[in-house]
Order: structure tokens, then sequence, then C-alpha cells
């Protein structure tokens, strides 16, 4: 499906769906709560959440999809694995997902879509190795068998907390303590918080030594909980960044205490001359623009917000370097590469290194052919953002990507009056 955005001044409101992130950590920790039910509001069924209660339905949970919410009888009893544990095109998924699944002895199967085997998990493998356990991976699936057992564990901090919280989910279950050693440089710590947070408020006790130390007791229980997901920073990131370069929204359903990573949006916006302030009704923001300019940012805690900072920056007075951006080129596309490929197709002056982005900004911006969105949602979405402020429509291949994570995008595109039309 091709969609083609007119330029236009965006205006009203958009709920921002919930957090991914959130709600993968939330189903997982309801899913290994061996007695009681949990309940889970706020659910977005996009792919990658889906693909998440389909392999803990594997795992044994019992999930009843509502409207906008999970039922979660929990428990672990390996039914159905005589099937392969597909986890889509969702990181997440497997990575959380592959210490659990090693809490058996029977072989595992994992397969997946797109450039998900593809994506580094040499922690995983190396871990394996160690405790003499099967780990085996070829572009169509990896292959896992035999128990993991309690020790030590030493994970590089500068590829993906991911890794990390997939250890903490699985260890508390083990008949031993467990301790954790993150090698520096520690990027993501956000992220670690978040499931951290989480898996305190379902009954698991880690003890945080220091910055990279984790102590992990082993025979612990999960206890059911009920749970209501926030909106999501990641996503809210694309509203934020269009309320600034185009005309004000309100973005809503963002708290302000969030500990999501990815509310550094706010910081930087602000850094580049953005005002914020409360929406006029309910929980939410406006974001206001005006002069911006451009800033050097940090992208080692907050890698998902790449593809819409670098939009951002074609709107910002001078320079921008966008910096620690290494991990962009492993996930769903290489998003720089991606990213410079299709923002040049517009006129934009951008160059990279292997981490680093540097985009100096131009008076205007014409899309001169299609845009490609590399299999990725957050490249179609940054550059449907970025389309708004063209001198003329711009076309983007492949639309229907954005349902890996927010099915919704061009409705509430829509929505805030811009013009979007819809080709099969």
């Amino acid at each position: 499906m091709d969609i083609t955005i007119f330029p236009g001044k965006s205006r009203g409101a958009v709920t921002v769906p919930p957090s991914k992130s959130m709600a993968h950590r939330a189903i997982i920790c309801a899913a290994l709560a061996q007695e009681g039910i949990s309940r889970i509001e706020n659910i977005n069924y996009s792919q990658d959440i889906l693909a998440t209660i389909q392999c803990l339905k594997q795992l044994g949970a019992e999930i009843t999809c509502e409207e906008n919410s999970l039922i979660v009888k929990g428990g672990i009893s390996y039914h159905g694995l005589n099937e392969a544990v597909h986890c889509n095109e969702s990181g997440s998924t497997l990575r959380f997902l592959i210490p659990l699944f090693a809490l058996k002895e029977e072989k595992t199967v994992f397969t997946g879509e797109g450039r998900l085997l593809q994506r580094p998990q040499t922690i995983y493998q190396d871990i394996f190795r160690k405790q003499g356990l099967l780990y085996a991976q070829n572009p169509e699936n990896i292959t896992i068998q035999g128990r993991l057992k309690p020790g030590v564990f030493e994970v590089p901090g500068n590829i993906s907390s991911q890794f990390i919280s997939g250890l903490l989910f699985a260890l508390p279950l083990l008949e031993g303590d467990s301790l954790i050693s993150i090698l520096p440089p520690f990027e993501s710590q956000s992220y670690l918080k978040l499931t951290l947070d989480l898996l305190k408020q379902y009954g698991i006790e880690i003890q945080q030594k220091d910055k990279f130390t984790l102590l992990v007791p082993g025979n612990q229980s999960y206890c059911s909980h009920d749970y209501r997901i926030e909106g999501d920073y990641s996503q809210g990131a694309f509203w934020s960044v269009l309320s600034a370069i185009n005309s004000p929204i309100s973005c809503m359903d963002l708290p302000e205490d969030s500990a999501q990573g990815d509310k550094a949006i706010l910081t930087i916006l602000q850094q580049c001359g953005a005002k914020i302030s409360a929406a006029e009704k309910g929980k939410g923001l406006t974001v206001i623009g005006g002069q911006l300019i451009g800033r050097e940012i940090d992208l080692a805690d907050c890698p998902d917000l790449g593809p819409i900072l670098m939009v951002l920056a074609l709107f910002c007075q001078g320079k921008s370097r966008i910096y620690h951006a290494k991990r962009l080129r492993y996930k769903e596309s290489d998003r720089i590469a991606a990213m410079e490929a299709e923002l040049r197709k517009l006129g934009a002056d951008i160059t990279s290194t292997e981490d680093e982005i540097f985009i100096t900004p131009k008076i205007s911006y014409q899309a001169k052919e299609l845009i490609e969105t590399h299999g990725d949602h957050r490249i179609a979405m940054a550059m449907a953002i970025a389309a708004t402020k063209c001198q003329n429509s711009v076309t983007i291949s492949h639309g229907e990507v954005v349902e890996k994570s927010y099915p919704n995008f061009w409705e509430h595109l829509e929505n805030l009056e811009i013009q979007v039309e819809k080709h099969d």
C-alpha cells in the first residue's frame, strides 16, 4: 500500500498509543505469575505485541485479548512447543524470551521475519556456550537446548539492554542466585530501569549493587498484578516533532513522571529552542517550535528516536550532529543508511559515519521520487512527518509497515488535518 501525503498545517490533538516497551514487559511478567489473574489495560495490538502474546501462550500462559486490554492467567507449562516459536519481526520478543524458554531441557526453535535473525544475538550465544548449552543460529532460525544455570553473567552494555532484561525475567526462577555484571560503556540504561520497575511490581526482587552490577536471588515467584500501560514517548516523538516543525498540536497520554528513556525527546526539543506546555485538556503536552537551532544529540540512551531526530534536524538552523548512533544500523533496517537515502530524495544535505549523522538544513524540500520504507515502521513514520513540510506531495511505499508498532498511524495523521491518500 502506497501512501501519498500532502503538505499542510497540523491541527488538533492525538492520543499517543500505549508504550510498546512497557507492554512487552508487563505481559511477560503477568504470564510468569503462577497464581492469580492479571488485567493489563490500554493495549495496542501491534504486530510486535501480538508476537509476544502468541509466544507466551506457547510458554503456557492463558491470555484473553479484549478490545484494549488483556486478561492473563500465568504459569509455565511449555505446551505447544512441537511448533517453532515465531517472533515475527520483534527483536524485543526474541531477546526477552530466549532465556525463558531456556528454563527447560528440551529443544526450542525460534523463527522470525525480515532482518530479525540477522540482528546481533552474540551475547546469548556466548552465554549458552559458556554453560555448555546448544545455541545455533542461521538465517532461518535459532535453536537452543539445555537448561540455563544460575551463575555470573557478563554482558556488554553497549549492544542492547534487551539481553539484560531477558536474563532478568528468567534468572529469578532458577534454583540459585545469579549475578549480572554489565561491561561499560552502558547504554540504554532507561530501558533497564523499566524492566526493574515492572519486575518489582510483579513481586520480583533484584538488588542493584551499583550501576554495573545486579544481584538476582533465585527461587522467586511472580505475583499477578493489574497494570495500565502509559503512552509511548517513542511514538509520541513523531507527533512532538510534527508539532515543533509544523503547527502546534496536543499530544495526549504522555505522563510527566514517565521513566521511559525516549522521554528525552522533550529535552532535545527544548535544547533546540522549542517550548513545551501542558495540553489544554487531560494529561498531555503541546510543543511550540518557533526558531529551532541545530544541536549535538546523544542517542546512547534513546536509539529509537534516531529517525525522527534526523527529520527535526532538517528544520533547525545550523548544522546538527547526532552521535552514538551505531545501533541504528542493526534495527529493522540500517536506519542511518535508510534515512540518508530517503532524505536525500527530498533534497536534504545529510552525511554519516559508522556512528554519527550530520545534517545541514536547506530553505525548502521537495520530493523527487518515491520514498521507500526499507521494511521499517520508523522510517515510514519519520518520512511522513517530513512530508508535511515539503513543497509538493510525497508518496511513501509500503505504508503498511507501520502495523509493526502503530497500526493507526495514518488515521491519526489524517485526524490532525493532514491530507493522506492510500493506494492499494
